[in-house]
């Protein structure tokens, strides 16, 4: 699959792929890299999955199988926040809801209740595991909220759906700045119940994320889907004038002078693209912003090797002393580097819903970046 059954490439000149063929190929590059694991690679094996049955195509699912018949006993683990992961996480849940690997069900079952019985704060929210205090995180969105929809759905239990949708409304609530209708990362991790001071771009990403999950999974009829919707439209219209010239969503949604950053820019492109699937947001802006967004991303982030460019490196409150949790630790703390794991899954997604916006073909950079960040926007941007 790639590039080379749609146009002839070479440095310096046009590379031109079908984005689903793209998808495959970047994870193909992930997966060479290393063991698909953490969060970040179950991840990518979710996006890969979501390609596989949004294309209908049997064989890429039977691949994430595969991958997924390893877990657990044939996966060295790292330490892991949420035991979901040891079986494969929100891929797992998704696969059963497909009708696939039934002998499992007693597995994802089993870890579901694990996490329904994990810490929460006074709120409900699941908070940091291992902790003296109640240190909630947004990112624990995106390993609670599908994990568990899924399996709720795969299991024809209706706790699990509402805690998933708990898992996603909830820390929104929690973490939202009122001031400009984005989410802030965490609370309790610079001092009790103080919030990090950023709008990080991979933040605001899994909360979108997690919201349109629920967008896509819960039924129009479901008694909690109104207050779902409410909350993805307002992230929604809060993240849409932040797009850059270039397309993409920057490493500190709000500031102009940030540097553009590739998975934060994934998922709010997914979140979109599922938000329009989904009928929840209409008008052509949002397919405009689609297509801006994905020839911004494939022309500036993904090389024609199929790595990929400025994805930021894991961050939970970065910083030190009194720089911990402001912008600026965000903006320095880590500077992002070719083929960061966490960029792969975000980018799969995004062009996994590449169809809603009538996009067909993308184009790859022409030269692989020379630099630690992208270059400043010179031009006029052409839309795709």
């Amino acid at each position: 699959m790639g590039i080379s059954e749609h146009a002839p490439h070479g440095l310096g000149s046009p590379a031109v792929a079908a984005p689903a063929s793209l998808a495959v190929d970047l994870y193909d590059h992930y997966e060479r890299s290393g063991e698909v694991k953490a969060y970040y690679g179950l991840l990518a094996l979710y996006a890969l999955a979501r390609v596989g049955q949004g294309t209908g195509n049997s064989a890429v699912l039977d691949r994430v199988e595969r991958v997924l018949r390893r877990f657990p006993d044939e996966i060295e683990h790292p330490p892991y926040n949420f035991p979901s992961y040891r079986i494969g996480g929100m891929a797992q849940s998704f696969l059963l809801a497909q009708g696939r690997m039934p002998e499992r069900r007693e597995w994802v079952r089993e870890y579901a209740e694990e996490m329904m019985a994990a810490p929460r704060d006074g709120k409900g929210i699941l908070k940091l595991p291992h902790s003296s205090g109640d240190l909630i995180w947004i990112d624990a969105a995106m390993a609670a909220t599908p994990f568990l929809l899924h399996a709720g759905q795969a299991l024809r239990n209706r706790r699990y759906i509402d805690e998933a949708v708990d898992q996603a409304v909830l820390p929104y609530d929690e973490l939202l700045d009122s001031a400009n209708g984005l989410l802030h990362q965490c609370r309790g991790f610079i001092a009790p119940g103080v919030l990090s001071q950023d709008h990080w771009g991979r933040g605001n990403g899994w909360g979108y994320f997690a919201l349109a999950e629920l967008v896509r999974g819960l039924a129009h009829d479901d008694p909690r889907r109104g207050e779902v919707v409410g909350r993805f439209r307002a992230l929604s219209q809060a993240l849409l004038p932040h797009q850059s010239p270039r397309g993409l969503w920057r490493q500190e949604i709000p500031l102009p002078t940030a540097w553009e950053e590739s998975s934060g820019t994934g998922l709010i492109l997914y979140g979109i693209g599922v938000g329009i699937a989904c009928g929840v947001l209409e008008g052509p802006v949002w397919r405009d912003a689609l297509r801006r967004g994905l020839t911004g991303l494939t022309t500036s982030c993904v090389n024609q090797d199929f790595s990929i460019e400025n994805s930021c490196p894991g961050a939970l409150c970065p910083g030190t002393g009194a720089a911990r949790g402001t912008v600026e630790a965000y903006l320095t703390a880590q500077a992002p580097y070719r083929d960061e794991p966490h960029g792969c899954g975000p980018l799969v997604l995004a062009l996994g819903v590449a169809p809603v916006a009538g996009v067909d073909r993308v184009v790859l950079r022409a030269e692989p970046q020379q630099t630690t960040f992208l270059e400043p926007w010179k031009g006029r941007h052409a839309h795709g």
